[in-house]
């Protein structure tokens, strides 16, 4: 039990620091709740994996969001943040420990699904690397990305910035605000041959029900960022993106083993290692690793990782998540850390 509260605590400060004091607020009662023995820890107290992994408080941050979207829970949405700009947890929780027990049913249904992200405020610091990568490497690019949940950042060229050294305003799709500061590479159009994703539990947008479910895992307080992920989402169904099922380290391996395409392969994941076991990370790794020991100066090789400090080999305990690259093109492996970025994009620090 002591693990999971911690879990949530941690959760709730994330959320505060990442402008979300609602979630923040809602995720320490459900804290208080579990120490309390009350209906989350009924629900909870005996979760049987990693909470932190798992992401346990995020899927029942989801659940409660859920039932506020879809009218599941009148009295909940009338007290949530879209509904009543000056909430208050006084309103809210109780609200929800009622939800969460008269519904019990439906909500251990809900938690057993992973949450799904697919942060498109990500996209500002993957462009960032693959900007850098266009005035390094031959074209075309073969985009592969890892952990794509629903494919949104798959189109991120088509995606519209605010930021400088290169705004885009006006070419449709979601607009990605982003305070930049350094030398970030300017704007550049880049050829891309082919993209493709897989997930282990892809999210089909075409379908409403999926589609609810990726906008409940959106922090009830952010609108702007679900205006952005609806924006993301038209633009997917839209271009006929779709994201294959499949555990990232057989998929990659797969594409990989053939052999490199003429111009640059660039393998990317955002916020996506913590999630894998270690033996499915370490698989990833040798697969990129073996392929990139093939590549040569017409057939190069980029892992883009956009990851927090502690999976790519730093402090486990820090807060930092760095944009880190590693080339090869048939000469020495290159391995360069670009930038660092705010996990949701609201800043991105260039130091290469």
């Amino acid at each position: 039990m002591s693990q999971v509260i911690d879990h949530f605590r941690r959760q709730a400060g994330a959320c505060r620091d990442l402008g979300s004091p609602f979630t923040a607020a809602l995720l320490e009662c459900a804290a208080d709740d579990l120490g309390a023995g009350g209906v989350v820890a009924q629900l909870l107290g005996d979760w049987p994996g990693r909470p932190q992994a798992d992401g346990l408080s995020l899927r029942l941050a989801g659940a409660l969001h859920a039932a506020v979207q879809s009218g599941r829970d009148a009295a909940l949405a009338a007290a949530y943040p879209r509904a009543d700009a000056d909430w208050t947890m006084a309103r809210v929780w109780p609200r929800a420990a009622a939800f969460l027990a008269r519904e019990d049913d439906w909500v251990r249904a809900f938690l057993t699904r992973p949450p799904q992200t697919n942060e498109t405020g990500r996209a500002t610091g993957l462009a960032a690397a693959f900007l850098w990568l266009a005035g390094r490497a031959p074209g075309p690019f073969h985009m592969l990305e890892l952990g794509a949940s629903a494919g949104l950042n798959l189109a991120w060229d088509r995606f519209s910035y605010l930021h400088p050294p290169w705004a885009r305003s006006d070419v449709g799709g979601p607009l990605i605000p982003t305070q930049v500061s350094g030398p970030a590479p300017a704007w550049r159009t880049i050829a891309i041959a082919h993209r493709a994703g897989c997930d282990q539990n892809p999210i089909d947008l075409t379908d409403p029900a999926q589609l609810a479910r990726l906008r409940a895992y959106v922090w009830a307080d952010q609108p702007a960022h679900l205006a952005r992920l609806e924006a993301a989402a038209r633009l997917a169904v839209a271009s006929g993106v779709t994201v294959e099922r499949a555990c990232a380290a057989d998929w990659v391996g797969a594409r990989l083993a053939p052999g490199l395409a003429a111009g640059l392969t660039v393998v990317y994941h955002s916020v996506f290692l913590q999630y894998p076991p270690k033996p499915v990370r370490d698989a990833i790794r040798v697969a990129i690793e073996a392929a990139g020991e093939r590549a040569d100066v017409d057939h190069q090789l980029a892992w883009v990782r956009f990851e927090p400090e502690a999976m790519l080999g730093g402090a486990r305990a820090s807060s930092v998540f760095w944009l880190n690259v590693v080339m090869w093109d048939g000469r020495a492996r290159q391995e360069i850390t670009l930038a660092e970025v705010d996990p949701h994009g609201r800043t991105l620090t260039w130091i290469a």
